[in-house]
């Protein structure tokens, strides 16, 4: 595990919903003193996600898409920043500022299957922002969102060589297995327990 891996992010739970609404808003406060804002993604988070994209190394695309992407492409990236009410949960972690404005580090998504009790989900926090514990933070957050909705179980295709992804799942409760013929794939997954 990196140093500071398992350090999680000091939050406070400023904005209008409850504090255990999964779609709420929180300040976090970085172990390296920075502040973030946690909360879902809007449409005028489009413009300074595809900005950010190509801050990130090709070593962190490959590792979140599992194969080189050189750039987002609207299609994909209109879907993201526009997720399917209680179909789809997107969270970003952006400097407190409004959407549009605010830089973008960090995104974790959540796509429920199509059978409706299963969800895949994929996180990417970029290299300015890792080992804060902010990954934690965001899959706490996506667990909540997939309880609430009536998931029964998260799930995600990892690269066998991503240790801080299997490190940070595994940390969670997640199981992992190999995929055969993935070519170093591992698809980890945890069993939740709706509406609780």
């Amino acid at each position: 595990m990196q140093p500071g891996c398992g350090t999680l992010p000091t939050v406070k739970n400023p904005r209008r919903r409850k504090p255990d609404d999964p779609e709420r808003t929180e300040t976090l406060r970085l172990p390296d003193g920075r502040t973030l804002w946690l909360r879902p993604v809007q449409p005028a988070d489009a413009a300074p996600m595809a900005g950010a994209f190509s801050l990130l190394t090709e070593d962190e695309v490959r590792r979140r898409y599992l194969h080189p992407v050189k750039a987002l492409s609207e299609k994909y990236l209109g879907a993201l920043v526009n997720p399917v009410p209680g179909r789809d949960f997107v969270v970003v972690a952006a400097e407190p500022l409004p959407p549009g404005e605010a830089l973008v580090g960090a995104v974790a998504r959540l796509d429920r299957d199509p059978c409706g009790d299963t969800a895949e989900f994929a996180i990417l926090v970029s290299h300015f922002l890792a080992g804060q514990g902010l990954g934690k933070a965001m899959m706490r957050r996506l667990v909540e969102w997939a309880e609430a909705h009536g998931i029964r179980q998260l799930w995600g295709d990892v690269l066998d060589d991503n240790t801080s992804m299997i490190a940070l799942s595994q940390a969670i409760g997640f199981r992992r297995e190999h995929i055969p013929g993935s070519g170093g794939q591992v698809r980890v997954w945890l069993d939740l327990k709706p509406g609780m």
